[in-house]
């Protein structure tokens, strides 16, 4: 990515010695924008980033694994702080323009001498890292990493004979526990060399992320670390100015961010199978919404994927339960494209062996029309299996 340079490091902060310190740097200052999570209990760089992200600019990004600076009072800002010091001085640039982050244990303070006595490394390493090394560097109980790439091109005169000017749009993200809805659900960090405002910028963020982070969830819980950022330096030829170019510009964030979100709950942990569920014909937007997300939070519509079990009835109740207005003698249910119920009435063994067969995909689509309006939305969820508890239940051992 032109303008960008990347690093992942091992701080030895993990007990695994893995990679667990990122560096993300622009070689000039870059308009940006975050969001955070709406968790009420937040770490300490959430509180510090949500200070510094006020003036849109950016040129660093710090990110350590292994440990979330949550729950660490007073001594956890100051540890944050000193972060941004400790790269603002070795980069050479505005402390001002520093963003730090943590993800990993709640409570404990963070290694602060390690990640001093790491940041030189760091910076060193900017020559020689790729974006993989920082996507590697914020892996908790990840088992993979997450990158997407898309491009764009705008046409600078707006008709077919114009200049054409293309930018790049790259993202990284970590996540596969304590995900859930209400931004971000994750760590994702995203940057562009197209030239735009932070003011444009936190607009289309804010678009891209309430059709992709804000609709997954792996298991219901929304972490006290949850940050999706973006860059734009601007490098590039692209310069997103009117409403054509930042519609082709949304257009990419869009994707990246949904592509970026979709590999979050397919790594969610002890996942075996990805899950779509739509919601449309719903009386408003909100009650598709509220069904869609009654439905992707369900234990019972998680373990009954697992079981590769058509269990319809789970569907149906956990969307009669959500608050929205439903009938359920109006009902159609979809597994893939068999119908299994319609008019709210079990459309026979038959269709149930059809809509089995679907189940034994990795990735099965599911949508439930209440034929009562125009609303629609739609979740992105996985399944639950016996490794979820087994991974939660040793994460701190």
């Amino acid at each position: 990515m032109k303008g960008f340079k990347f690093a992942g490091i091992c701080a030895g902060i993990k007990k695994s010695r893995s990679l667990d310190l990122g560096l993300i740097y622009s070689e000039k200052p870059a308009s940006a924008a975050a969001l955070f999570t709406q968790n009420q209990v937040v770490a300490a760089p959430v509180i510090l980033g949500r200070k510094i992200m006020q003036k849109g600019m950016l040129q660093a990004i710090l990110v350590n694994s292994g440990n979330a600076n949550c729950f660490t009072g007073a001594q956890g800002i100051a540890h944050a702080e000193q972060c941004v010091e400790f790269v603002a001085k070795a980069l050479r640039i505005d402390p001002e323009h520093v963003l730090v982050s943590s993800t990993g244990v709640i409570g404990a303070p963070l290694p602060i001498d390690k990640i001093e006595a790491k940041i030189p490394q760091a910076v060193r390493s900017l020559d020689s890292c790729t974006i993989a090394d920082f996507a590697g560097a914020i892996l908790t109980t990840d088992t993979c990493t997450k990158m997407v790439s898309r491009n764009g091109t705008i046409n600078t005169s707006g008709n077919t004979s114009g200049e054409e000017k293309s930018f790049t749009v790259m993202g990284v993200a970590k996540g596969s526990g304590m995900i859930r809805p209400d931004m971000a659900t994750m760590l994702s960090y995203i940057v562009t060399d197209a030239d735009i405002s932070s003011s444009l910028l936190k607009q289309a963020l804010t678009h891209a992320a309430s059709r992709s982070f804000n609709r997954i969830t792996v298991d219901g819980d929304t972490s006290t670390n949850d940050t999706l950022v973006c860059m734009a330096n601007g490098a590039g030829q692209a310069v997103i100015d009117n409403d054509e170019s930042f519609g082709v510009f949304q257009a990419v964030l869009d994707e990246v961010c949904y592509e970026l979100a979709k590999k979050v709950v397919k790594d969610g942990e002890g996942a075996t199978k990805v899950a779509s569920i739509t919601v449309k014909g719903a009386l408003t937007q909100q009650d598709a919404f509220a069904a869609a997300e009654a439905i992707a939070h369900s234990p019972l519509t998680k373990t009954a994927i697992y079981g590769q079990d058509p269990n319809w009835g789970r569907i149906t109740a956990a969307a009669g339960r959500s608050g929205a207005t439903v009938d359920q003698n109006k009902m159609d249910l979809y597994f893939g494209d068999i119908l299994l119920v319609q008019n709210g009435q079990w459309q026979g063994k038959g269709a149930e062996e059809k809509a089995a067969e679907i189940m034994k995909k990795d990735e099965i689509s599911i949508v439930l029309d209440l034929n009562l309006g125009d609303g629609q939305d739609q979740f992105l969820f996985c399944d639950f299996s016996e490794n979820y508890v087994k991974i939660n239940a040793d994460y701190r051992s």
